[in-house]
């Protein structure tokens, strides 16, 4: 059985329609499970999946006259119980119902258009939608009849092929870890969407959620890709990097109508959302510019040795310069010398406690990616023979790191946040994240494993949680507030190898392999107590699949 032929059987079983939904890379449709068939819906951003229906229920009914269920699905098709007939894609914007021997009937329940029996193959089409029916939907669907059943058999072999390529990509890890692996490739090319006008793939978080690129989610995502496709991976990067401000500021998205980078372009919901949370930050006085955390150094280190493009690399090392002199010309709210977060989403840990206090935040994570994004800059300009540059980046880290080591709290135990220059009581993983710098002082060191090692704090069932259990804050559920992320885990299992702890680093490692495999696929966080999926998580999460991807490539080679 060839690698692909492989890959794609062990996928099958987690296809289950609901939290893995049928789709093909660079397309916006999805397939999911309803009322004893499948209803099909469009991914856009911003929007949700039950706005932009395009069929309410499709139905396969036998000779019999009685439904023929799903009876399995597979990458390139659905198939429909004895009916013999299969749902696949006829390229990305359209889907090929047909096969089968004996006589079927296909009953759909179109959102704008009257109900249809057919008992001849099918295309369902996008088409834009009519001016009156633009509010619930962009697109309709528009249903066309092959005129033989070898289109539905030509659409079913094209699909195919383009799961066969992807599938020939997946990375080689442990026999323990290759089904989920191959999983988790799917979920990475499940995600491709087209942005228009962009004239690039991009690998989104999520379609069934979170339909655009996001910076961080681009880095962590890129990570993984990195092992099957550099060149899918260098691209999130030029999406992530294409857009900045005049002053070097990163969006935070980067989607189909624009970017995210101001409090100005917040969409509808999200002011909806924060305005039902209470925020003083629902609708500023003042635009509050929106980014995401400083790793856009970290994520293109990972791709050198494996795109071979120098100028790209020059180029793409030039934006990141200018991205870390915005944190510190316009970031630096109080003029300490140590940007602060100036609005919860430019965290990525948007629902943390840390949160709850007044902005500007001063929050230790951000010290700590702001020295790794120093001294990454200082080697890279020492390669290109930058001694100037390298003394500079190197100073400014050495700077930044001392008013790091000022957070540190001796009575409690960790680094502590501040919001407008008053200390913040939440213990959050923020607190833990300085390991990343691998400059941290031995006293502080001890002080972050013990707290790893503390079960009234972060030694949950599950580790790590993003909160520490003692915390009054603390929740198995809530994002950011407790619950399990498989990027926090990545970040601290680097921290802790590069603070001279390998062994803890390994052990963090395998632990957050086998929560993926225990949750049951790579889902946005986990509850710390039972492993399982939280009730409010995503399911089929980018960054959560590339990093298991990455991680699952690492333990494989050691």
């Amino acid at each position: 059985m060839s690698v692909a032929a492989a890959a794609a059987a062990r996928v099958s079983p987690y296809l289950d329609l609901e939290s893995a939904p049928f789709t093909l890379p660079g397309s916006r449709i999805l397939v999911m499970r309803a009322d004893e068939g499948v209803t099909v819906r469009l991914a856009e951003y911003e929007r949700r999946l039950d706005d932009c229906i395009l069929v309410r229920t499709l139905r396969v009914l036998g000779a019999d006259g009685r439904v023929a269920p799903v009876s399995a699905v597979h990458p390139d098709r659905i198939e429909f119980g004895a009916a013999g007939v299969t749902l696949t894609f006829d390229g990305p914007d359209a889907l090929s119902l047909g096969g089968g021997e004996a006589p079927w009937i296909a009953e759909l329940d179109l959102l704008h258009a009257p109900a249809l029996r057919t008992t001849s193959p099918i295309r369902i089409a996008l088409a834009p939608a009519a001016a009156e029916h633009r509010k619930s939907a962009r697109f309709t669907a528009e249903i066309e009849h092959f005129s033989c059943a070898r289109g539905h058999g030509a659409a079913l072999e094209a699909t195919g092929r383009v799961w066969e390529e992807w599938f020939a990509r997946t990375p080689v890890v442990r026999d323990d870890l290759a089904g989920m692996t191959a999983f988790c490739w799917w979920v990475l090319g499940a995600n491709i969407v087209s942005l228009p006008g962009r004239g690039a793939r991009a690998v989104v978080p999520s379609k069934i959620g979170y339909v655009g690129l996001w910076q961080w989610d681009a880095y962590f995502i890129a990570s993984g890709l990195r092992h099957g496709d550099p060149e899918l991976a260098r691209e999130q990067l030029e999406l992530a990097f294409a857009f900045p401000t005049a002053d070097g500021q990163l969006p935070d998205v980067v989607h189909d109508e624009g970017v995210l980078a101001s409090s100005d372009d917040l969409p509808p919901g999200d002011r909806d959302n924060l305005r039902r949370a209470g925020s003083a930050i629902a609708d500023p006085s003042a635009p509050i510019p929106l980014t995401k955390p400083p790793l856009a150094a970290w994520a293109l280190r990972r791709l050198e040795g494996l795109v071979d493009d120098p100028a790209w690399f020059d180029a793409a090392w030039k934006t990141v310069a200018r991205s870390q002199e915005w944190w510190f010309a316009h970031s630096d709210l109080d003029g300490d010398g140590m940007p602060e977060y100036g609005h919860p989403y430019s965290s990525g840990l948007d629902d943390s406690p840390v949160f709850d206090a007044e902005l500007p935040v001063a929050s230790p994570d951000l010290a700590a990616y702001l020295i790794l994004q120093d001294d990454l800059l200082a080697a890279r300009a020492r390669s290109v023979g930058d001694a100037a540059g390298a003394e500079r980046f190197a100073a400014r880290a050495s700077r930044t790191l001392e008013l790091l080591e000022g957070m540190w709290d001796e009575s409690a135990g960790f680094f502590r946040s501040s919001g407008a220059g008053t200390p913040v009581e939440a213990e959050a993983v923020v607190s833990l994240l300085p390991l990343l710098t691998g400059r941290l002082p031995g006293r502080y060191v001890a002080g972050i494993l013990a707290a790893l090692d503390d079960p009234e704090r972060f030694a949950t069932t599950w580790t790590v949680p993003t909160v520490a259990r003692r915390d009054p804050d603390y929740s198995d559920e809530r994002m950011w507030r407790g619950p399990v992320w498989v990027n926090v885990n990545a970040l601290l299992a680097e921290g802790l190898a590069v603070s001279g702890h390998a062994d803890r680093s390994r052990a963090l490692i395998e632990q957050t392999l086998r929560l993926v495999q225990h949750g049951g696929g790579p889902h946005e966080y986990f509850n710390p107590a039972t492993g399982e999926k939280a009730r409010t998580a995503t399911t089929a999460f980018g960054w959560s699949a590339a990093l298991f991807i990455d991680l699952a490539v690492q333990v494989s080679g050691a």
